[in-house]
């Protein structure tokens, strides 16, 4: 059966950093590397979309603590957790969706989004892509670290697995479900460029995980 996506975080939000950095590839690498592409000066603002606990705050702001951030997550568990973990620094959390939380217009020096993306279509990104776009500044920029599937074939077959299964569990629509459909990074580019950046580039790989980077 599947969860609801609030509802699997919540549940799982006691030792989830062990559970990600035991279970989840090369994740202790990724997270490092993520958060060294993003801006060094001092209080850069930053848009993290999926920021669960913070593990890639976590190491960024350990590179850079003046910097200021916005977390966005749909569990109120997960952002209890960051705040425990990173009390005196400059964060402001969101609890709810980034397809419906305002991000503002060229408010950011720069976003990122870890390991959260994968579950959504390219008829959902387009326009959380699109705003995302708006919401940076004049040569911001996105860091989208992600799992991704290696075919068209995979990820055709993952999608039509979540709408059987949507189906036959008779879920409702307009609500979030966990179940992975991670695109190919192909995809995942040309999505972002339609939204209006300019360059996407991979920038990193640590097995079925890549790390993309779109400018402005």
């Amino acid at each position: 059966m599947l969860e609801r996506m609030d509802d699997f975080f919540t549940a799982r939000v006691d030792g989830y950093d062990e559970h990600m950095r035991q279970y989840v590839e090369e994740d202790s690498e990724f997270y490092a590397y993520t958060a060294s592409m993003l801006p060094k000066t001092e209080n850069a603002k930053v848009l993290d979309l999926g920021c669960g606990t913070g593990l890639e705050l976590e190491a960024f702001l350990g590179l850079n603590p003046a910097a200021e951030v916005t977390g966005i997550d749909l569990t109120e568990a997960m952002l209890s957790a960051l705040k425990e973990k990173l009390p005196d620094k400059k964060i402001t959390t969101i609890c709810g969706s980034y397809f419906d939380v305002p991000f503002g217009e060229e408010a950011f020096d720069a976003a990122v989004s870890v390991e959260s993306l994968h579950h959504f279509s390219e008829e959902e990104k387009l326009p959380l892509y699109n705003k995302l776009w708006k919401a940076l500044k004049p040569g911001g920029y996105f860091v989208l670290t992600d799992y991704y599937c290696d075919t068209d074939d995979q990820e055709a077959f993952f999608r039509r697995e979540l709408l059987r299964l949507r189906k036959e569990q008779n879920l409702p629509e307009g609500v979030f479900y966990h179940y992975d459909t991670p695109m190919t990074t192909e995809h995942e580019k040309k999505i972002l460029l339609a939204a209006g950046f300019s360059k996407v580039e991979e920038i990193g790989t640590w097995g079925t995980t890549h790390a993309l980077r779109a400018e402005k």
